[in-house]
């Protein structure tokens, strides 16, 4: 049997990684700001009428564009609804308060889209559902954009003497 030689035992070990100073902390926040829920609810309300309003130029029927822009709203309000709940005064609270309210709004979020859609055939008159899910699936696709097209950090403020 062949025997393993033991690992050299070393006194100072190495951190997996270097805790920031207060100021590098500080430094690191304002180069990348959080994108806050709102900026992405916005963008989402912003494609869904223009994707409501480009079916219903496409297409000349006014079912499409309303179908398309129900699509649209199963998806932005349940994003408001989520966006509120992460931005309420319980969802700082400490970091177990937070990630339960983050999965409990996302359950809500859930919840209230599959809610939007069985009722699409008794809200939308003459509903066309391949409208409905361009207009549900390009409005969700607006996370990305909306992370792209973030507000940018502010540039350090110069001081005249």
């Amino acid at each position: 049997m062949k025997k393993i030689a033991p690992l050299p035992e070393t006194t100072e070990e190495e951190p997996p990684f270097k805790p920031l100073t207060a100021q590098e902390a500080q430094k690191l926040r304002e180069q990348n700001p959080p994108v806050s829920p709102w900026w992405v609810v916005a963008g989402q309300a912003v494609v869904g009428l223009l994707v409501a309003l480009g079916a219903w130029a496409l297409t000349g029927k006014q079912n499409v564009g309303w179908s398309a822009a129900y699509g649209a709203l199963v998806v932005v309000i349940p994003a408001a609804i989520f966006a509120r709940g992460l931005t309420g005064r319980f969802s700082s609270l400490n970091a177990a308060t937070a990630t339960v309210g983050f999965m409990a709004w996302e359950m809500v979020k859930i919840a209230s889209s599959i809610a939007l859609l069985m009722a699409a055939p008794r809200w939308v008159p003459a509903l066309s559902w391949p409208a409905l899910l361009v207009g549900l699936v390009l409005t969700m696709k607006v996370y990305w954009v909306a992370l792209a097209y973030r507000p940018r950090a502010r540039s350090p403020r110069v001081t005249k003497l």
